[in-house]
């Protein structure tokens, strides 16, 4: 079966957010990911699902002086090609588990909402320690684990179809969630707070910034966006590569 992102139902829900469309400035976590950024300038960087690339296109307008953004999903590349070359930049169809990690060769290393797709988060968290140079850092947004506890990773609705609250079940229970989003049958992974936070340390990095996302106040008039101050969708993580 082909990945979600490949499927062309899938896709073309996905390219209807607000986030596909409109970029880093419509997601609602980019001010605080954003701040969690190194100076790029001359800095070799790689994106890890990197999507439509729009880190990818950021880490070039700060400056980087080579970028390399893979993704699963051969649609998400050929899209993110269509804005246009770049000497500094290159794209590539590659799972995140099948990329060699090359030893010492980036300077930052980011992940945004690709990592819970992963069973295996230690052996990824070790492979970007060995891929970045000294003193390197690594950028991660992840589901937060309490979305991905979720039952259905949905709410539970009252009759008047508006959201009660979020029931989270099996939390210590890591592994395969099944969801329904956009449409699709997508299998995500539930991981910890310990099993990602410990990960990090176990696998050399100093953790220099953790935060919950939360969507700024001049986007809480948007559909929903309310409702993601009652429980954390997303985790960001700054760590540095000792």
């Amino acid at each position: 079966m082909d990945h979600p992102y490949d499927q062309e139902h899938f896709f073309h829900q996905y390219a209807q957010m607000a986030r596909s469309r409109e970029g880093l400035e419509a997601a609602g976590e980019w001010r605080q990911f954003r701040a969690m950024f190194p100076p790029l300038t001359g800095k070799r960087v790689l994106d890890l699902g990197c999507g439509y690339g729009w880190h990818c296109r950021y880490a070039l307008e700060q400056g980087a002086a080579e970028v390399l953004g893979i993704d699963v999903s051969e649609r998400m590349i050929a899209h993110a090609g269509r804005w246009g070359s770049d000497p500094r930049l290159t794209y590539a169809v590659c799972a995140i588990q099948d990329y060699a990690f090359p030893e010492a060769a980036w300077d930052c290393v980011i992940s945004n909402l690709a990592l819970h797709y992963l069973a295996d988060l230690e052996t990824a968290f070790r492979q970007i320690h060995r891929t970045l140079t000294p003193g390197g850092v690594f950028l991660m947004n992840i589901e937060h684990p309490v979305f991905t506890a979720g039952v259905g990773q949905d709410w539970v609705y009252g009759e008047d179809g508006k959201p009660l609250y979020w029931p989270v079940d099996r939390y210590f229970s890591p592994g395969e969630r099944v969801t329904n989003f956009l449409g699709c049958r997508v299998v995500k992974q539930h991981h910890t707070l310990t099993q990602i936070l410990m990960g990090l340390l176990r696998n050399g990095f100093a953790l220099e910034a953790v935060e919950e996302a939360q969507p700024p106040a001049e986007m809480m008039d948007q559909p929903g966006m309310a409702d993601e101050l009652r429980r954390p969708m997303m985790l960001l993580v700054r760590a540095s590569a000792c």
